[in-house]
């Protein structure tokens, strides 16, 4: 602030005026933000710059994500560099693993699933995002296309949780494995995410 003001100071008294032309000058800025990057423009144009710059956005919620919402990973205290690196490998190993569930199951969660769509009424990247009319329609309704509840990706891996195997022994008979047999929600999981369900 103190640039947009001049100061006089007295033995008994003060003063300030406003400098106009520092406020007017300033003022020709608001609202304008300045990016800068050292790949060239064939490579990077200027929306591409402005998408790169706002999906810092998806960063910090990733990293949000890791220490709370999802991982819950807390600070561990390595002494030796291959540790550190290891450590945060698996981090992001981790949060990779939940980011690909979350996209495959965006149909099931209270999650834009049709994020194509929702861009297409987008005029430039600095516009505010929109949610797809797929994704309004599910969080009104709170209920999938098929007119299942939907879920946030905790209560879903609490619903999977459910799913239980278990080992049987009948008798003197050896023992065996048993999968127990899974809710139709809990079969659309696996089968959206392309996992067999076997012993």
């Amino acid at each position: 602030m103190a640039k947009h003001f001049e100061l006089t100071i007295a033995d008994a008294s003060f003063s300030f005026t406003r400098n106009e032309a520092s406020i007017q000058k300033e003022a020709a800025l608001d609202g304008f933000y300045v990016l800068r990057t050292n790949v060239p423009a064939e490579t990077l144009g200027t929306a591409a710059v402005v998408s790169a710059y706002k999906s810092l956005a998806q960063v910090e919620r990733a990293f949000r994500s890791m220490k709370t919402v999802d991982l819950d990973v807390r600070p561990i205290h390595h002494r030796l560099a291959g540790r550190v690196r290891a450590h945060v490998f698996l981090c992001m190993l981790a949060y990779y693993v939940i980011w690909s569930m979350r996209k495959a199951l965006a149909p099931l969660l209270f999650e834009d699933h049709d994020r194509e769509n929702a861009g297409k009424g987008r005029s430039s990247p600095v516009a505010p995002a929109k949610v797809s009319a797929a994704a309004k329609a599910k969080a009104a309704a709170r209920k999938t296309v098929d007119g299942r509840s939907v879920h946030s990706f905790r209560t879903l891996l609490q619903d999977l949780a459910t799913l239980t195997r278990n080992t049987v022994r009948l008798g003197d008979a050896p023992s065996i494995a048993m999968l127990a047999k899974p809710t139709p929600l809990q079969q659309e999981v696996f089968d959206k995410l392309d996992i067999p369900l076997t012993l």
